[in-house]
């Protein structure tokens, strides 16, 4: 049994973001063909997820026009 009791809360979706996260960053990684992942592409990484809440493919950042 569940230790949560069955509640769904905020941890276990915060534990969540950050596996998803990490295998995001992972992935990143995996297909970088130097030793590091560049601080550029970790930028890349996180700044191009969607915020909680936002539809897929939504990155909240304003159009450049």
């Amino acid at each position: 049994m569940s230790s949560t009791g069955g509640r769904s809360g905020g941890h276990d979706d915060a534990a969540l973001d950050e596996i998803e996260l990490a295998g995001e960053l992972m992935i990143a990684a995996t297909a970088s063909t130097g030793d590091r992942l560049p601080t550029e592409r970790i930028d890349e990484v996180l700044l191009d997820r969607a915020e909680p809440g936002q539809a897929e493919g939504e990155t909240g950042r304003a159009a450049d026009d």
